[in-house]
């Protein structure tokens, strides 16, 4: 009974988790040689994914400011302008911004953090004054 469950019906693929797809888009614009259509990244994702979606997903991280896209013939070529970490960071920046009490919100994220992450975090934080202080 391969691929089919025990009522018979195929089996659905495995559905992404939130973002998985953002970043596997992101990562393959990366990996472009130079600015890619929504063909070239359909192409390199594989999976029968549908042209409307990879389009979309393009969209959506042009609104984010993470791909810039320039008009090439009738469609546009696309760009990666950050890498998954910033693509990452406008994750969690997205989620504070949600948050009414934000020094809260970061208080419990630092507290949570392991200690190795912490000291890192601090380490950034300095380093970013620093570089303020210039």
């Amino acid at each position: 009974m391969t691929g089919q469950n025990q009522g018979g019906a195929a089996r659905q693929p495995r559905r992404r988790g939130q973002g998985e797809l953002e970043s596997q888009v992101l990562a393959e614009l990366r990996r472009a040689p130079h600015p890619v259509n929504a063909g070239w990244v359909q192409e390199r994702l594989g999976g029968g994914l549908a042209y409307t979606t990879v389009i979309t997903i393009l969209t959506r991280l042009h609104v984010k400011g993470v791909v810039e896209r320039e008009r090439s013939g009738r469609s546009f070529a696309w760009t990666a302008t950050a890498d998954e970490s910033g693509l990452a960071a406008l994750r969690m920046r997205k989620v504070l911004d949600a948050e009414a009490d934000r020094e809260a919100v970061l208080a419990s994220f630092v507290t949570a953090l392991p200690p190795g992450d912490e000291r890192l975090l601090r380490d950034l934080l300095a380093a970013a004054a620093d570089e303020g202080e210039d």
